[in-house]
């Protein structure tokens, strides 16, 4: 039976990486799947995952209708057998509706990824709905590390390295950003305490990594 699948965790677990491995997967055994992201850091119609991979997808803004899309697609003689839909967070509950729609009406696997709660630990409207309709719900047992190694399992912007908790619930940044406007992952007590890695002073878990410089390219400007 076709089902709706959603696939969460906080940033930098893998989800990502998690969608273009079921891609390659499905591809592989020559079935047809169709990708959807919004706001993803590589740009306009990508998905991306930090460990450099990517392909392209079709950019889901506010006003995209899934069911629809695939209809015209449909009718139009073309195949789907899956459908992925990454920073599935960013998605309306219509769109979610939708989402489910494909499933039950259409008959098409869809496979949801997104990240549960903002920076403030609410849930965003789009996870909230796919947490209400989905027939599985999974948290990636990828495991993001706070700055002091425990489980990371909340989502903090940052400005400046500064964890802040106002300000819109959709800001594109990326984790460990240095720039005006960042993203890190907390346990939930440096979370409550604002406590992040800068603010603590807080060098590497581990003294033996690589400089900066050593990191190949396209290892340090991907994202999951």
């Amino acid at each position: 039976m076709p089902e709706l699948a959603f696939f969460s965790g906080t940033m930098d677990c893998g989800k990502s990486t998690l969608a273009l491995q079921i891609q390659h997967n499905r591809s592989a055994r020559g079935l047809s799947g169709m990708i959807f992201t919004r706001n993803d850091r590589a740009g306009e119609g990508r998905l991306s995952s930090r460990l450099g991979l990517v392909t392209d997808a079709v950019e889901a803004d506010e006003g995209f209708d899934f069911h629809a899309h695939l209809v015209k697609h449909l009718t139009a003689g073309g195949r789907v057998d899956y459908v992925i839909a990454d920073e599935a967070q960013f998605l309306s509950p219509a769109q979610v509706d939708q989402l489910a729609r494909v499933v039950d009406d259409l008959g098409i696997d869809v496979y949801a990824f997104g990240i549960t709660t903002d920076f403030r630990t609410r849930l965003f409207p789009g996870s909230q709905r796919l947490i209400e309709l989905a027939d599985r719900v999974e948290v990636l047992q990828v495991e993001a590390l706070c700055w002091c190694g425990a489980r990371a399992t909340h989502n903090a912007r940052t400005v400046g390295g500064r964890m802040v908790v106002e300000g819109a619930q959709v800001v594109v940044g990326d984790v460990g950003t240095r720039g005006e406007v960042g993203y890190e992952v907390l346990c939930r007590r440096h979370h409550r305490r604002r406590l992040t890695a800068a603010a603590a002073g807080a060098g590497a878990l581990s003294p033996d990594v690589l400089p900066a410089d050593g990191v190949p390219p396209q290892l340090g400007t991907a994202r999951a």
